[in-house]
């Protein structure tokens, strides 16, 4: 079980890693540029993330946190399974639940819209998205932190 909580840990932090970057600088560079240019360029990113390496992490970090739950859940009385539980949930409500049902709709209408209608998607686009994003951020790192407490507390009490 120590394999898997560390691989939901990386998975945890590479797309929150990832997250981060949007949240701290990456729609604010976008901002800066003109609408139309800061519209396309957010086009090609949400294209382009679809990949095998980034499909990798966004879907197999559920799965492996899903496990790790229902696995905390079980033995919730062994040590470190409390932070393991809600870290785990943490990280399938925010950083992919949030993705799944606010960003990832908006990338769509975001992908379906036209660059001549920058004016009246783009600004609505980033308020929200980011909105969301941060909220997604942040949720992830209490993830990662919960789920790294329960680690070390798993390993510590088997000591």
């Amino acid at each position: 079980m120590t394999s898997i909580t560390i691989a939901a840990i990386t998975g945890a932090g590479v797309v929150t890693g990832l997250l981060f970057a949007f949240s701290n600088f990456v729609m604010q560079a976008l901002a800066m540029l003109p609408k139309e240019q800061g519209m396309f360029a957010m086009q090609q990113i949400n294209e382009k993330i679809i990949n095998p390496i980034f499909l990798a992490f966004f879907l197999g970090t559920p799965i492996l946190c899903a496990i790790v739950a229902v696995n905390a859940f079980i033995a919730l009385g062994s040590p470190g399974n409390v932070f393991l539980l809600v870290g785990s949930i943490s990280y399938l409500v925010g950083p992919f639940g949030i993705t799944m049902l606010f960003n990832v709709p908006l990338n769509n209408r975001l992908a379906a819209a036209e660059i001549r209608d920058a004016d009246g998607i783009w600004s609505d686009y980033q308020v929200r998205w980011q909105r969301w994003n941060h909220v997604r951020t942040c949720i992830g790192i209490v993830s990662i932190v919960l789920l790294a407490a329960g680690l070390a507390e798993g390993v510590a009490g088997r000591m």
